[in-house]
């Protein structure tokens, strides 16, 4: 099976693609394009899918740079690719050609961006606390570091878990409301009295625009809803199965 790419004219001509699963070469829990060496997948058949989706951007598994993600609101800039996860960090950027930034996702938002004029590209792994915490907008200075102009940044969020999907609790909300009370319009009632939906695509974007970039948007797949292309944290949850593959995403200049 080929292997599955999204991109988007947003981020046009740079080379760019959120992966779904297919394609891989992992196997049960895994199946697919798992490319999570933090995942409990065999690291070489990890290192297989990798190089896959490395070749899908036209580079090598050994032109990829990567952070060590840990929900943070940090990102930092490379010149070079790396042969392991650099420093925790949820931000890479970097202006330097041929080098493949890396996130990996399950849930979370995979964000691209590319200034092309400048010659700039950064990926940022997303998830609620590094969205609220600044990590989208750490990507955009570490950008502006490297000569981009944040109004001529694009930034695409891939597949994430959607509105829909995401259900949470009272303290949540809460969370976000110390935070802005205007956050309040990305919270829908949920099914009980005290449960609510999360709207993290719309959250990111808001986040971006309000940052001051040129232009942000969503590609509107949903990784939990969409089992045979998407690896999700939380269906894995659900189902209680003992561990989740990790979606690759994927920016080169």
């Amino acid at each position: 099976m080929a292997l599955e790419i999204i991109t988007s004219d947003l981020l046009s001509p740079v080379r760019h693609g959120f992966f779904t699963r297919k394609g891989g070469a992992s196997s049960g829990i895994y199946s697919g394009l798992n490319c999570g060496f933090g995942s409990s997948d065999q690291s070489e058949v990890v290192k297989i899918n990798r190089t896959r989706a490395a070749g899908a951007l036209d580079a090598h598994a050994e032109d990829i740079a990567a952070v060590s993600q840990v929900h943070s609101a940090t990102a930092i800039t490379v010149d070079a690719p790396t042969s392991k996860p650099l420093a925790e960090a949820d931000g890479i950027a970097t202006a330097t050609p041929g080098v493949v930034l890396m996130i990996l996702t399950a849930d979370c938002a995979p964000v691209l961006f590319a200034d092309a004029e400048s010659g700039v590209v950064a990926a940022a792994h997303a998830g609620w606390r590094g969205a609220i915490g600044g990590v989208l907008e750490a990507t955009l200075d570490a950008m502006e570091s490297l000569g981009a102009k944040r109004g001529s940044v694009r930034a695409v969020i891939g597949p994430t878990i959607s509105q829909a999907a995401y259900e949470v609790g009272q303290e949540f909300l809460e969370r976000f409301l110390d935070e802005d009370p205007a956050y309040q319009r990305f919270f829908a009632g949920g099914k009980a009295a005290d449960k609510y939906q999360f709207d993290l695509p719309g959250f990111a974007a808001h986040r971006l625009r309000e940052a001051g970039i040129g232009e942000a948007e969503w590609s509107r797949h949903c990784t939990y809803s969409d089992p045979s292309r998407f690896f999700s944290f939380r269906r894995s949850f659900h189902q209680r199965e003992a561990d989740y593959g990790r979606l690759a995403a994927g920016i080169r200049l």
